[in-house]
């Protein structure tokens, strides 16, 4: 149809801003922004003076397409004709350069505004968030900024809170629950205004802060939930340590509200399967891509090889991952040389690898990783070594935190401490609780008690509060019957109040998840269980007896 609509307005030989802003509008619906522009050039260039909607039309699409110098041309021309004092004009002036990363001049435009409306701090707010910077203003912060809004007797819309919820986390997650607050006594609660973006975004805010039960709150609340809502709720539950619940949740949404998951519902729930070691629920999630025609997707096959090799299916990780269908990308790379080293195919990942950089793709901190620990469990100490120096200094890649964990996980594990000591004081970065452990953990391996206690001096002082640390330390003194050391780390632990988390197992019998803490007798079968343990200790004792007498 926008053939025809071109057709008809060269037909006409006299054409006025208007029939122009309707084709230039048709191109922009349609996604054509290239032509969108070339409309906009040809209309200045027959002397078309162009209105408020023209200039605020292409400067969406400049920030679209984000094109900084055409984008401030639309600014200038803006400011020639008259139209910059316009606040739809401004808002989309401003929502450009913030597109096209020049939040300061999108600062400037808004403090230079004469008039302003809800839209003119959501696209500064919404920018700022985007940019992950709290600094929209000289000195005050994002919620400053927000505080100012009301202060300037703007009433926050829907928009406005959805776009402050993603800052509300690294302990900022009171101000979610005051923004929650808002919408409620504002009349924007989700019974009443059934805005799934809110909903989504409160969602995604409470699992963020470890609250996935006030996620599950938000969303049985809801009268109205979408693709979007159900996904975050499954992002949310996986995050947050519920793969089951996860899993649960994908099926249910087909169930009861008929809808079908798209590619962003399956990436996020295959990390269930791969907690929950899942290989049957994971085959049936990549069947359910194939009869969804999203196989060939590249974030979704890359997930794929991911959640296969977690569940011990190497082969089927490499069938997905040589699929010439589709384009390779380098997370796909990684995650094949991730996969190789999960195996313990160190030669295989070191192959992967080469055949990466000949197809001329650069390799990212994820990739470095995953070759590096490939190398250290492989024992492939050399190759590690030249592959990290090259990365040094081919492609000038600066050393991180968990590269350099990698690094000395790679010679301790080989038993070079001294090299491995050596690497940790020559290092660029102050070393992390990362590195320590990953010498620690060789120390323990290779008896070495001067590199073991040093390790454990600097873990405890970087995670005075880490309860792992203990617990580590007072076992280590305790295989050498270290009883009053023991004692006096365990003192110490609880004279600062800390607790080592459980750990947990759990196995999936007909569908359903059982789960197992230490000590655990929750479930209901659990006094069955624990004699049929102490059935299986007993043979067993029995079995050494027997093994000991026949030596004897």
């Amino acid at each position: 149809m926008l053939t025809m609509s071109r057709f008809v307005f060269e037909s006409i030989e006299t054409k006025n801003v208007y029939l122009w802003n309707s084709l230039i509008n048709g191109y922009v619906k349609n996604h054509d922004f290239d032509e969108a522009l070339v409309l906009f050039h040809e209309m200045g260039r027959r002397s078309v003076v162009p209105d408020d909607y023209t200039l605020a039309t292409i400067s969406k699409v400049c920030g679209e397409v984000q094109d900084l110098g055409f984008g401030k041309l639309v600014h200038g021309k803006s400011i020639r004709i008259g139209f910059v004092s316009d606040i739809v004009v401004g808002n989309s002036v401003m929502a450009m350069y913030s597109r096209c990363g020049m939040f300061v001049d999108a600062m400037k435009v808004f403090d230079e505004m004469p008039h302003r409306n809800v839209g003119s701090f959501n696209v500064i707010i919404s920018g700022c968030a985007a940019l992950g910077d709290c600094n929209p203003t000289s000195g005050d912060d994002l919620w400053k900024f927000f505080v100012r809004m009301l202060s300037e007797g703007f009433k926050p819309d829907a928009f406005t809170i959805a776009s402050l919820l993603p800052m509300c986390c690294a302990g900022k997650w009171d101000y979610g629950r005051e923004l929650h607050c808002y919408l409620v006594k504002n009349g924007l609660g989700l019974k009443m205004g059934s805005d799934v973006h809110v909903g989504s975004s409160l969602i995604d805010m409470y699992s963020r802060n470890n609250k996935v039960f006030l996620s599950r709150r938000v969303f049985d609340q809801m009268e109205s939930r979408n693709i979007y809502v159900w996904t975050a709720l499954v992002n949310g539950y996986v995050q947050n340590g519920a793969p089951e619940y996860a899993l649960i949740l994908l099926r249910d949404m087909q169930m009861f509200d008929g809808i079908r998951p798209n590619k962003v519902s399956l990436v996020s729930v295959l990390p269930a399967c791969s907690t929950l070691a899942g290989l049957i629920g994971g085959k049936q999630i990549h069947a359910f891509s194939i009869k969804m025609e999203l196989s060939n997707d590249i974030s979704l096959c890359n997930a794929l090889i991911d959640m296969y090799a977690k569940c011990g299916s190497l082969d089927y990780a490499r069938l997905v991952f040589e699929n010439d269908s589709r384009i390779k990308d380098a997370i796909s790379w990684s995650s094949m040389i991730s996969a190789y080293g999960l195996h313990g195919r160190g030669e295989e990942a070191v192959i992967m690898y080469y055949k990466m950089l000949d197809q001329g793709i650069k390799p990212d901190i994820i990739t470095v990783v995953g070759i590096l620990s490939a190398c250290s469990k492989s024992g492939l100490v050399d190759e590690g070594i030249g592959i990290y120096n090259s990365l040094m200094a081919k492609y000038e890649m600066k050393p991180t935190i968990e590269i350099c964990a990698c690094v000395v996980d790679l010679l301790g594990r080989s038993g070079k401490l001294d090299q491995a000591l050596e690497f940790i004081n020559e290092m660029p970065l102050d070393p992390g609780p990362s590195v320590w452990g990953s010498l620690l953990s060789a120390s323990i391996t290779h008896g070495n008690s001067m590199t073991r206690d040093l390790a454990y001096r600097r873990l405890l002082e970087l995670e005075p509060e880490n309860p792992s640390n203990y617990i580590s330390l007072s076992n280590t003194y305790a295989s050498y019957t270290r009883w009053d050391v023991v004692a006096e780390v365990r003192t110490e632990m609880k004279e600062r109040g800390l607790r080592k988390v459980p750990g947990c197992s759990w196995i999936t019998i007909s569908g359903k998840t059982h789960s197992f803490l230490v000590a655990d007798k929750a479930h209901p079968s659990s006094s069955l269980i624990y004699e049929m343990l102490e059935d299986l200790v007993s043979i067993m004792i029995g079995e050494v007896s027997a093994d000991i007498d026949v030596l004897t």
